[in-house]
């Protein structure tokens, strides 16, 4: 277990915490989701009743080094002032002379609201001099941002060489005790849900959780690379060519283990859809398979009804359920019912008490759009970094902090 900002001396120190602010903004440069700065706040008001300095600093999309006035962090410091009903201010940089005189004259109680840490390219090459400047602003850094924590920058894991205490703030222990516990101590039967485009980003999922599961159901468009590995016919279905054997290495391991590998027995598919547009053309074909083979000219686009029959008592029967990408093309509203089933029957099992996670920012939409994401044991902050940690892979960002 990673210290804590509880294990750690906080009182009236200046606090130099890493949160994820990478937030959606419109073309007007209004934020149009805040759940990420809204997740900081117990860890911001902790700090804030130990009478602490607080800097805070982030990144937001992707500058590539250079000061980008329109990913500015400006409007995160205003909505955070609008949350806690105070001041943020906000540095014009993230290093520098001036930056270095907000920080040092930032009383207790107070909050500064660091600049864009990528409009410096040393960010993400994790440059050391870069680290010991963020790190020279506070005395204590406190780990709060769960969706960097996979990426090794400066920010992130180099920083902690420079800082003489530092700590998970409670969203990263909370993501922590979640997916730890899930991953190395679940109650069984225990069952992974997985979906999206492509076997290749979620090959090394599949596999350590092959290790571990009692259950694992596959659908969205990786399923049918599974399909044409088991010789059935997928019509124009997405099909990664180059992976089938190692859908059939990961079919043949689950084989072995005794693992149930579920993978559509039918399908919704339709002849004319724009994927980029997320549209579907009127004069299209949509009809429900009679099996799980796919007819020429045609896309398979989300898991029939006979599918969602047979996953369902396997859904309601788990104990632990950790599911990660929709089983189809679910932002369109027509081919939206099987990840909409899922997430209504994972709720269901969470009410008779198992205990789920979801990571991902597609299955957390889905969870939202079937309008059952509060009943959900826990959904994860951090897409990328979530799927790392369920490939068994360390997180610089955590590795860096001390342990208890």
């Amino acid at each position: 277990m990673k210290k804590t900002i509880k294990d750690v001396p906080l009182k009236s120190k200046k606090v130099l915490v890493r949160v994820d602010y990478n937030v959606p903004l419109n073309d007007q440069g209004q934020i149009t989701n805040d759940k990420r700065i809204a997740a900081t706040l117990p860890t911001i008001n902790y700090l804030l009743e130990q009478d602490c300095a607080v800097i805070l600093m982030s990144h937001l999309g992707r500058p590539k080094g250079k000061a980008v006035p329109s990913m500015s962090l400006k409007p995160a410091a205003a909505r955070l002032g609008e949350l806690l009903k105070k001041e943020v201010f906000m540095a014009p940089d993230c290093v520098g002379p001036e930056v270095k005189k907000m920080a040092a004259n930032l009383k207790n109680g107070q909050l500064l609201l660091l600049e864009n840490l990528r409009f410096h390219a040393e960010e993400e090459k994790n440059d050391a001099a870069f680290a010991a400047e963020l790190a020279s602003l506070g005395e204590v850094f406190v780990q709060d941002a769960f969706g960097t924590v996979h990426r090794a920058h400066a920010s992130t894991a180099g920083i902690v060489n420079h800082m003489p205490l530092a700590a998970c703030g409670f969203l990263v222990e909370k993501e922590l005790k979640f997916l730890g516990e899930t991953l190395n101590n679940p109650r069984h039967p225990f069952l992974a849900i997985l979906g999206g485009a492509k076997v290749s980003d979620k090959i090394a999922v599949i596999d350590n959780l092959l290790t571990k599961v009692d259950s694992l159901i596959i659908g969205g468009a990786m399923a049918y690379t599974f399909l044409k590995a088991e010789g059935i016919e997928t019509g124009k279905s997405l099909v990664e060519d180059d992976k089938l054997s190692v859908a059939r290495d990961l079919l043949k391991k689950a084989q072995d283990k005794k693992i149930s590998l579920l993978i559509p027995i039918d399908h919704i598919i339709v002849d004319k859809v724009d994927f980029a547009g997320k549209k579907v053309d009127s004069a299209a074909s949509i009809k429900e398979t009679e099996g799980a083979e796919i007819p020429d000219g045609f896309y398979g686009v989300d898991i029939g009804p006979m599918t969602i029959k047979r996953i369902a008592p396997v859904v309601m029967e788990a104990r632990t359920i950790v599911w990660n990408g929709p089983l189809g093309v679910f932002e369109i509203d027509q081919f939206s019912k099987g990840t909409i089933e899922i997430a209504n029957l994972v709720a269901q099992a969470t009410e008779k008490g198992a205990v789920s996670v979801i990571g991902g920012g597609d299955s957390i939409a889905a969870a939202k759009k079937a309008g059952v994401d509060k009943k959900i044991s826990h959904i994860s902050t951090g897409g990328g970094a979530s799927l790392e940690f369920l490939e068994g892979k360390p997180l610089p960002g955590i590795a860096a902090l001390p342990d208890k």
